[in-house]
């Protein structure tokens, strides 16, 4: 094989969209290899679920009132939590990877806690073996927490915001 038919190979490589190509001959053997560049993809997230606020109607020993001592009066933490999260709606991941909450680290946040969200709006994004997905809010509202950070690991269906309907 000589140079010219190498060059032909490579463009031929180049073209094709293949990532890596081998060929083997009795002389010599050769590899090519591309480099593609990153690809990023939208993803739209399914409908968030609202969180509801489970009652249990047998006192168990997380939910049972407790005594708060000097305040005369009893408060279930638990309760408490529940219902400070009832009227909330969940935006969560749609599938496993890293989570960002900026386009890269010199650019400003897509969203923080107080600001308005509208639906198709790019809240973060999720990084899945070298794609970056930019993720979608399916809800309007406004942001009261924000359950993820930055560059962090995160799992399929795991929350990661919490939006007031407005």
């Amino acid at each position: 094989m000589d140079i010219k038919q190498i060059h032909e190979l490579i463009k031929f490589v180049s073209k094709s969209g293949v990532n890596e190509v081998s060929l083997e001959q009795k002389e010599f053997k050769i590899t090519i290899k591309t480099n593609p560049a990153p690809t990023f993809v939208t993803a739209s997230i399914p409908t968030a679920i609202p969180v509801q606020n489970v009652v249990n109607s047998s006192p168990s020993p997380e939910l049972a009132p407790i005594e708060l001592s000097g305040m005369g009066g009893t408060k279930s933490e638990a309760a408490t939590k529940a219902a400070d999260t009832s009227n909330f709606l969940t935006i969560k991941s749609p599938m496993i990877g890293t989570f960002y909450r900026s386009p890269s680290p010199d650019k400003p946040l897509f969203i923080n806690v107080g600001d308005e969200v509208k639906v198709g709006q790019v809240v973060c994004i999720i990084e899945a073996m070298k794609l970056f997905n930019e993720i979608e809010s399916d809800v309007s509202g406004r942001v009261v927490k924000i359950l993820a950070d930055n560059a962090s690991p995160v799992e399929y269906d795991q929350p990661l915001f919490l939006v007031e309907p407005v």
